[in-house]
């Protein structure tokens, strides 16, 4: 019943606050490992968030797991997405994501345990060929959080605003966002958790 209400019982992401205020927090990120697949939502029906299902399969969260071990690794907190058009050039990315013209290619992460994070070499290979593991290395970004659900409307504004106030208070926007989402579908809308997370110097 737990993550109906919203409750987060799994490992989360590692990171300090460096700074506060009333419109956002500047975070700094410790080095990760990620399991990712970048995808045409064409390959799974136009569902934008269609990756989910293939790194669910690869940590065992839907039954065997989908990799090398056998082995299941434990699902942490929050799922990234982030879209790019064209394969190249980065543009918003919205919950659901939306193509803006040309060809859209989605990049889904699971942030893995944090026991990987200094033995890349012990986590388990994919089956599948589209998954890829890769070292993050630390990283510092401007971070909203909002309940609800994050529907494009909702993530451009907050975007928008985040974007604004970190150029106002003199920070230097790095790249394109991300967004961060710590619950399940089923978690009821005014008790989820997402984030919107701009890379700042």
């Amino acid at each position: 019943m737990g993550l109906v209400f919203g409750r987060i019982n799994v490992e989360t992401t590692k990171y300090e606050v460096i700074q506060s205020t009333p419109d956002y927090e500047i975070r700094k990120y410790s080095p990760s490992v990620v399991a990712e697949i970048t995808y045409d939502p064409s390959q799974f029906g136009g569902d934008k968030d269609g990756g989910f299902t293939v790194l669910a399969n690869y940590i065992g969260a839907l039954g065997k797991p989908q990799n090398t071990k056998p082995e299941k690794i434990a699902m942490t907190a929050p799922v990234i997405t982030k879209e790019t058009e064209d394969g190249g050039e980065k543009i918003a990315m919205t919950s659901p994501v939306v193509t803006k013209g040309g060809k859209s290619v989605v990049t889904m992460q699971f942030v893995l345990p944090s026991k990987y994070t200094n033995k890349v070499e012990e986590v388990p290979k994919p089956l599948d060929e589209r998954v890829v593991i890769r070292k993050e290395g630390e990283k510092k970004y401007g971070v909203v959080t909002f309940g609800g659900v994050a529907t494009e409307k909702v993530v451009a504004e907050k975007v928008e605003k985040l974007r604004k106030s970190l150029e106002r208070d003199g920070h230097k926007v790095t790249g394109e966002f991300l967004l961060a989402r710590y619950n399940p579908p089923w978690t009821l809308p005014p008790f989820r958790t997402n984030e919107v997370k701009i890379p700042v110097e």
